[in-house]
């Protein structure tokens, strides 16, 4: 793995861990920030491992955009920040590892947009969720794009019109996070749903995360289709082929991949 200013990569067995290491800054994300996480998920993702896990150090996950970097900037400059943001957040949801984020203290603004990003998230009982633009002077545009994705319309105007905090019970219940355990117990509670999103053929696991994304906001019809033409392609995979002869043969599976 290589070497960052900004972040920690540690690899564990099958699991890469991302870090964000700018605690004195509240992980807030500069440009060169954000380039460390994409070029660290990019590694990550050409990498055999099968789950990577996005973590932060200091009491909070992540305040979003850091003002004195965005402040700086004219139009060209902020709309290439909030362009290379999109890319990490794309990146995240493209490589073939199942990606959880693992949230203590506050996640704010882009902070909440890596949450909503990440396949899954679990959060401690100290965490917090927020779209702080909609009660200050630069709206949550984008961070807005993923959050709306995982909690729906009339959620996602709340968080974005009021700007105000939702706790961890909150997020779980709108769907933003999966569970909410104990400070104490989320590093258990990351590793055991990750082992288990992480069962069975990392080629077919692959092909299906990029698939899900690929047709969850089409119409139902195009969604079948996409679906459909992958799922018969999919039968065809060692793994999938692995996987009915064990069951037909009445025997634990030997995973190719």
């Amino acid at each position: 793995m290589a070497e960052y200013e900004h972040i920690l990569v540690k690899r564990d067995g099958d699991t890469v861990t991302v870090t964000m290491n700018r605690a004195a800054r509240r992980n807030s994300l500069t440009a060169g920030h954000l380039t460390e996480l994409r070029d660290a998920f990019a590694e990550a993702g050409e990498s055999d491992a099968t789950g990577i896990v996005l973590a932060a150090d200091g009491p909070v996950f992540s305040a979003g955009h850091d003002f004195g970097d965005v402040a700086s900037r004219d139009l060209t400059g902020v709309r290439d920040l909030l362009r290379l943001c999109t890319d990490l957040m794309r990146i995240v949801q493209s490589v073939p590892q199942v990606v959880v984020a693992r949230v203590h203290g506050l996640a704010t603004a882009a902070g909440c947009q890596l949450v909503a990003s990440c396949d899954l998230a679990v959060a401690a009982e100290s965490a917090g969720f927020a779209l702080p633009g909609g009660k200050g002077g630069w709206f949550c545009h984008t961070p807005a794009v993923p959050v709306a994705r995982s909690i729906g319309r009339k959620r996602l105007m709340e968080m974005a019109l009021t700007g105000d905090t939702v706790d961890a019970a909150t997020a779980e219940a709108w769907g933003l996070v999966n569970r909410v355990v104990p400070d104490d117990e989320l590093d258990d509670a990351v590793a055991e749903l990750l082992a288990r999103a992480t069962r069975g053929s990392r080629a077919g696991k692959a092909l299906g995360k990029q698939t899900l994304y690929a047709q969850l906001d089409r119409p139902e019809a195009d969604a079948y289709q996409v679906a459909l033409e992958v799922m018969a392609s999919a039968s065809q995979l060692a793994g999938a082929r692995e996987g009915m002869s064990a069951f037909l043969e009445k025997r634990p599976p030997e995973w190719p991949d």
